[in-house]
C-alpha cells in the first residue's frame, strides 16, 4: 500500500491517502473523527480486484481542513477536486457514516462520474429528537468539548470483535484536529436531509448497509434509502452497532465485493 500527499490546485491544499491495488477505482471515505486506516480489512481485501484509495477526510490524518463553517456540499466539492486530481474517472465510491452523507451528496450531483455507491451506517432525515441531540454534539464539540468516551460506549459491544476495534478507534479519535473534527462534524450533524430529497436520482447500483443495534444510522434508514432509489439494496448486520466494517470486516468486505461484481447497467432485484 502506497500512502501519499495529493496536492490540490485550490488554495495549495494537501489530501493524504492510501493508494494499492490495481483496476476500476473504488473510493473509500472514512466517518467523523476517523482516518483512511479505518478501512484497512476493506483495502486488503478489495485491492485483490480493484485500485483502492482510501482517504483521510478534511481536516482528518493527513488532509488540510476545509474552512470553519463549511457544510457537505463542500465536503462533496471537496472529493470532486480529488477525483479529479487523481484522474480517476468515473469511481466507485464506499462511504461510512460521514462519508456515506459525502458519498451520497457525490452520486446526486456527479452521476457522469459515480459508477456504483455503496454507504454503510449512513444517517437519512432524522427524527427531531435525534437531530437535537446531534446537533447539541455538534455545538458541544465546536466549543472544544471533545468527549470520546461516549461516542465509544454508542458505537461497539462488549465482544471481543467490538472491544479490538474499539481500541484502534479510540486511537484514531485520540489523535483527530479539534478544529477539523468539529468543522466535519457540525456538516455531518446538518448534512442528513441535504441530499435525502434527491434520493430517486441515483441511478447506479447502491447498497445500504448497517448494524440491528445501531441507534442513530438505524435499519429502517437503510431500507429507506434503499427504496428511495433506482436499483437499491438494504442489507441489517445482526449484532453490530456502527463500526460494522470493523467488528464484522469479512461480512462487509464480501458485500462490498457483491456490489462491485455488479455492472452499472444491471440492478439489484429486492431489498433484503
Amino acid at each position: 500500500m502506497t500512502s501519499t500527499i495529493l496536492q490540490l490546485s485550490e488554495a495549495g491544499r494537501t489530501v493524504a491517502l492510501r493508494d494499492t491495488g490495481a483496476g476500476a477505482p473504488l473510493v473509500l471515505l472514512h466517518g467523523v473523527g476517523m482516518q483512511s486506516a479505518a478501512w484497512g480489512p476493506q483495502v486488503e481485501g478489495l485491492s485483490r480486484s480493484h485500485r483502492v484509495i482510501a482517504l483521510d477526510l478534511p481536516g482528518h490524518g493527513g488532509s488540510d481542513p476545509l474552512l470553519i463553517g463549511s457544510e457537505l456540499p463542500d465536503f462533496v466539492a471537496w472529493l470532486k477536486a480529488v477525483v479529479q486530481a487523481l484522474d480517476l474517472g468515473s469511481v466507485s465510491l464506499a462511504g461510512h457514516s460521514m462519508g456515506a452523507l459525502i458519498a451520497t451528496g457525490f452520486a446526486v450531483e456527479h452521476p457522469a462520474m459515480t459508477r456504483r455507491v455503496a454507504l454503510l451506517n449512513g444517517v437519512y432525515r432524522r427524527t427531531s429528537q435525534a437531530r437535537a441531540a446531534v446537533l447539541a454534539r455538534a455545538a458541544e464539540i465546536g466549543a472544544g468539548q471533545l468527549d470520546l468516551a461516549t461516542p465509544l460506549a454508542r458505537w461497539f459491544g462488549e465482544t471481543p470483535a467490538d472491544i479490538s476495534a474499539r481500541d484502534r478507534v479510540a486511537g484514531w479519535l485520540g489523535t483527530v484536529d479539534p478544529a477539523g473534527y468539529a468543522t466535519a462534524y457540525g456538516a455531518f450533524a446538518r448534512g442528513d436531509a441535504t441530499y435525502a430529497h434527491r434520493l430517486r436520482e441515483i441511478a447506479c447500483p447502491f447498497l445500504a448497509v448497517t448494524g440491528d443495534g445501531d441507534p442513530n444510522s438505524t435499519p429502517a434508514m437503510a431500507q429507506e434509502m434503499a427504496a428511495q432509489v433506482q436499483h437499491g439494496r438494504a442489507i441489517v448486520i445482526t449484532g453490530h452497532r456502527h463500526m460494522v466494517n470493523l467488528t464484522a470486516p469479512d461480512v462487509i468486505t464480501a458485500h462490498l465485493r457483491d456490489w462491485l461484481a455488479t455492472a452499472p447497467e444491471e440492478t439489484y432485484h429486492d431489498i433484503a
